[in-house]
């Protein structure tokens, strides 16, 4: 049987349901109209809530992903991508990896407090943090709490090495301590951009900027001095492979000196979520992209193994492995690292509260 929430679509929103959450032990759901009196629909709006975290900055024990540690000042993500692999996360909250994981965003707001006590722990090594390991720190929230803006702060001040990643064009507001950084080699930015098609963003990232906008950041902050990298991420075949020469381009036109790619990949309840967004929005390609996502992952939406996992395996995987090398190498793209530097961290001895 088809529930209420299965019929309707919440336009501007990624997730058109809400999955069960597995750490939860109940749930009702709405089957019949006149089977409860007073039936509470799910809010609409977006709600924050205020968390006193014990730690901020969370060390990453995947040797695949590309960071060492992490920092993300909020959790859930108003962006609503559908693909988005931290809505898995949101269950750890209390919450549904769907709707609720667009709607209700935890606000840390000890965060800038936490950083400053991680970084004086004694040891320290100055290995660079990563922003946005989790959910995107220039999400719609940061406009109005700034907690991002205190973090690079505080992470210049502490000459601390910083990588970001981004699919927002709020990061232009604090280009002026980006450039800072960037003079001493302590930042390096990633946007995300996996389609130029703005009718697919706004349907598979509705909360997002345009790709326009990102193509924007990357030239705005190139011209800073900041080193840009692009992530065409995540790649769904069948729906948006085809437009690797296109992105690479552009990203490179752009400024971007660095790219990468994942291939999408639906674990835990992103599988439910995506499978019926892909129902909704593209009903006559739904069983050509899900085949082909499955061709990726041995049979299934999802392959968990170290090294397979963000690529994915098979003939479709290789054949995008292969025509992502090639475009790479036509745009000049990867061909210099950029190893930030570590050398100059340093507590202040000024302790001036930064806020």
């Amino acid at each position: 049987m088809i529930s209420e929430e299965e019929k309707q679509y919440f336009k501007g929103r990624g997730a058109q349901v809400n999955p069960h959450n597995k750490f939860l032990k109940d749930v009702y759901i709405k089957e019949h109209n006149e089977g409860i009196d007073d039936w509470e629909e799910t809010d609409r709006k977006t709600s924050f809530i205020f968390e006193n975290a014990k730690t901020i900055v969370n060390k990453v024990d995947s040797p695949d992903v590309g960071m060492a540690y992490s920092l993300n000042p909020y959790q859930g993500c108003e962006h609503g991508c559908t693909y988005c692999y931290a809505r898995n996360s949101h269950q750890y909250w209390g919450y549904s990896a769907g709707i609720e994981f667009e709607r209700k965003i935890i606000v840390k707001k000890d965060a800038p407090a936490l950083f400053k006590k991680f970084l004086e722990k004694k040891g320290w090594d100055a290995t660079t943090i990563s922003l946005s390991g989790n959910t995107d720190c220039y999400q719609p929230a940061e406009r109005k709490f700034k907690l991002t803006r205190q973090l690079l702060e505080i992470a210049l001040a502490y000459k601390q090495p910083i990588g970001m990643i981004t699919k927002n064009s709020l990061i232009l507001r604090d280009r002026d301590i980006l450039q800072e950084m960037a003079k001493l080699n302590l930042c390096m930015v990633y946007v995300s951009i996996n389609s130029l098609n703005e009718d697919l963003r706004q349907v598979m990232e509705p909360r997002t900027t345009t790709a326009k906008q990102r193509l924007k950041v990357v030239e705005e902050l190139s011209k800073d001095g900041i080193p840009m990298g692009v992530m065409v991420a995540p790649l769904v075949p069948g729906l948006s492979d085809h437009e690797i020469p296109k992105i690479l381009k552009a990203v490179a036109g752009a400024g971007a000196i660095k790219a990468g790619y994942t291939v999408v990949r639906l674990n835990g309840a992103i599988g439910q979520i995506f499978e019926d967004w892909l129902r909704k929005n593209f009903p006559d390609r739904f069983d050509k992209v899900w085949h082909s996502i499955q061709s990726c992952h041995g049979g299934n939406v999802n392959d968990s193994r170290f090294g397979n996992r963000m690529r994915g395996d098979g003939n479709i995987s290789q054949m995008i492995r292969d025509n992502f090398k090639l475009h790479c190498r036509l745009n000049g793209l990867n061909v210099k690292d950029i190893i930030l530097n570590h050398t100059l961290f340093k507590i202040p001895s000024n302790q001036v509260s930064l806020f």
